[in-house]
């Protein structure tokens, strides 16, 4: 049965309530005031103002309800609802823990793309209270003291959902409520659920901001064409057909979210983002090329002879440039430098990620080396050389994504020296569209050729499996994914290696991210399909006895691929990852070759941990204030908040809370 929060809709807790009876259909609100019984700590004034708020609905015609006075402005267009940044926050301990990765992970999202940053927090009035109720919801901008609500729930631990949800917290409404909707999308309101026409409500051009930008389809704030419909029908058209799918995309941020985010906040810079080239430019960035014996050495070029014959920004379009050095003349051990510009690090982590496009068409011996040029200081000239990667071998006549993990404290340049073999070449190194982040390198690289032709001429649920992987904690681990024509699953699972017996078993709480990368080059432009799992203890595979995440020595079985023989551990995966139909809608496919980003990480532990301290002390502070508050009466309320004590119903979303669906695996 549906709670009274329900039933009661806009009049029980004195705010904008929808709670559901599935997780499926939840309700877009506005910025209310808060009551003053939000902050009561006893029980028994909780069960009197719960009655009598129903016991109200029975006696008084909801149209004679008189509402809370609105905000006259929509919260983007009032500077006062802005947070500070960076924005507190704190993780509660009801948050399901795959869903703090990846809120974590959506973090470095925002400080990619933007300058909004956060922190955890210590002692700040205004902070985010990110918990794990039912469904997916925020309040619009920053609205409330002692910890503002967002709610993500169990189904809602995807990267797209929330940034959604955090969207909505730093000031943003859906799109398809603008004011000018009615340009770019019809709504169907015979499709609509009974009661849920509400949802569909336009915002008025007093009350609310587009921020100059155009109308989005694209956008992670917008529904899905087919969002609360009674009849599986569209409750939206888009007056542009070829967006009517598009609608409703819960990938990331599109490039019109970020812009507007960063308007808002009047950004100039963002946290983490470094340098993007792609050499369009006849400064090439402001780098600085010599030679030691290539005569050619690097020359920016829109064709070389033997390849590329296009740079990779216009893939088979004409007018791009790359940088190209040639080892078709000269001497072994000549050699050709191009350095970027100095930088210098700003953020505490000293942690950083290059990447790039290459395409090889020299020798087998000729080779491309990433140098760091490191300086003291300022006044330092000459600084000092370390090798970071060196890519050589056999040819790949392609354009090829390479990623090199940078740990950088000082002021720096990176150096790309291409240098001659000792075999006959015709060709040489290409670069383009380099990407420098201070942010963490995904730790794998998967790349697949001709992935569509193989998705679509594969027999049903043929297999194609990655090569042996391993974590920075040293396990051994595999992806593979699953053809199915129209679509395609993907799956993980661990592996014997090399280091199982040093390792500690079974591996509880770490996290595989897994991203189908948007081949978009500038990386601030993306917008790439990801999914991410943990290794929980209490997965449906495990048992008392056994886990999945144990050593594979005990619970994998043997089997032999790619010419190697190891043991491996039941799968954990998604059936349904992706379509056919939408990875050729952007730039997945550019070039014809997937690329898949995976990385293992055993950050998750530090949370458990820390989590489960705090809980303790904040339990023990709520017992001790709630004996102060209560007396010995027993009337305490030890809600889900650390910080914050509700007087109203259990898993009501918060004052004006904006909700959307919790989407299930298949259409997020």
């Amino acid at each position: 049965m549906c709670s009274l929060c329900l039933i009661s809709e806009l009049y029980v807790c004195g705010r904008i309530c929808f709670l559901p009876c599935t997780s499926l259909h939840l309700f877009e609100g506005d910025i209310t005031k808060v009551s003053n019984l939000h902050h009561l700590s006893c029980c028994f004034l909780d069960m009197l103002y719960s009655i009598f708020s129903y016991l109200f609905l029975f006696f008084i015609p909801p149209k004679e309800v008189k509402r809370k006075k609105r905000v006259t402005r929509n919260a983007i267009l009032n500077t006062k609802y802005l947070w500070d940044n960076p924005v507190p926050f704190v993780l509660e301990d009801s948050l399901d823990m795959n869903a703090k990765g990846v809120i974590l992970q959506a973090f470095e999202h925002f400080r990619l793309k933007s300058c909004i940053d956060f922190k955890p927090r210590t002692s700040e009035e205004y902070y985010l209270s990110v918990r794990g109720n039912t469904g997916c919801s925020s309040y619009v901008a920053r609205v409330i003291k002692g910890g503002q609500v967002i709610s993500i729930g169990k189904e809602c631990g995807y990267l797209g959902t929330v940034e959604h949800e955090f969207l909505h917290a730093l000031g943003f409404y859906h799109e398809q409520s603008r004011y000018d909707r009615d340009d770019y999308i019809t709504i169907i309101w015979k499709n609509i659920r009974d009661g849920f026409e509400r949802n569909f409500k336009k915002l008025t051009l007093n009350s609310s901001t587009s921020l100059n930008a155009p109308y989005d389809y694209l956008s992670v704030m917008h529904y899905g064409k087919d969002f609360f419909s009674k009849n599986s029908e569209s409750t939206i058209a888009t007056k542009l057909p070829q967006y009517q799918n598009k609608i409703g995309q819960r990938l990331e941020m599109s490039p019109i979210d970020v812009y507007k985010l960063n308007r808002l906040y009047n950004c100039s810079t963002t946290v983490s983002f470094m340098e993007y080239c792609s050499f369009s430019s006849a400064n090439i960035c402001g780098m600085n090329y010599c030679e030691q014996g290539l005569t050619k050495g690097w020359k920016r070029m829109s064709v070389a002879a033997s390849g590329p014959f296009t740079d990779y920004t216009n893939l088979n379009k004409k007018g791009g440039y790359f940088m190209h050095a040639s080892t078709a003349s000269g001497q072994e051990g000549d050699s050709a430098w191009l350095e970027t510009k100095r930088m210098r690090p700003t953020r505490e982590c000293h942690v950083q990620c290059l990447q790039f496009y290459y395409y090889h068409s020299g020798s087998q011996s000729d080779q491309l080396n990433i140098w760091i040029r490191e300086f003291q200081d300022e006044t330092d000239s000459t600084g000092n050389l370390r090798l970071m990667e060196q890519i050589t071998g056999r040819p790949t006549f392609a354009w090829q994504f390479y990623k090199v993990p940078l740990n950088v404290s000082k002021p720096f340049q990176i150096v790309f020296e291409v240098r001659n073999g000792n075999e006959v070449s015709s060709g040489g190194f290409s670069i383009d569209d380099i990407n420098l982040s201070e942010s963490e390198c995904p730790h794998n690289v998967w790349q697949i050729p001709d992935f569509k032709t193989l998705l679509t001429t594969s027999d049903n649920n043929s297999y194609l499996f990655s090569p042996r992987m391993y974590s920075t904690e040293g396990y051994a681990y595999q992806v593979i994914i699953v053809l199915r024509k129209t679509f395609f699953g993907v799956y993980f699972h661990l592996v014997s290696g090399d280091n199982d017996s040093t390792l500690e078993w079974p591996c509880p709480w770490r996290q595989v991210t897994l991203i189908m990368l948007d081949k978009h080059p500038q990386v601030q432009q993306q917008m790439s399909k990801q999914i991410t799992l943990t290794t929980d203890p209490s997965s449906g595979e495990s048992t008392a006895e056994t886990s999945i995440f144990d050593n594979p020595h005990k619970v994998g079985t043997l089997f032999t691929m790619n010419g190697e023989t190891y043991y491996a551990n039941p799968d954990n995966g998604l059936n349904f990852f992706f379509s056919l139909e939408e990875i050729s809608s952007q730039d997945f496919l550019r070039g014809d070759t997937a690329v898949f980003l995976i990385s293992l990480t055993g950050e998750l532990s530090w949370l458990v941990i820390s989590n489960m301290l705090f809980i303790l002390i904040v339990r023990w502070m709520v017992v001790v204030v709630s004996m102060l508050v209560a007396g010995d009466n027993g009337c305490s309320c030890v809600m889900e908040g650390c910080w914050e004590k509700e007087a109203f119903l259990r898993g009501c979303p918060p004052d004006g809370s904006v909700d959307l669906p919790a989407l299930s695996h298949s259409n997020i």
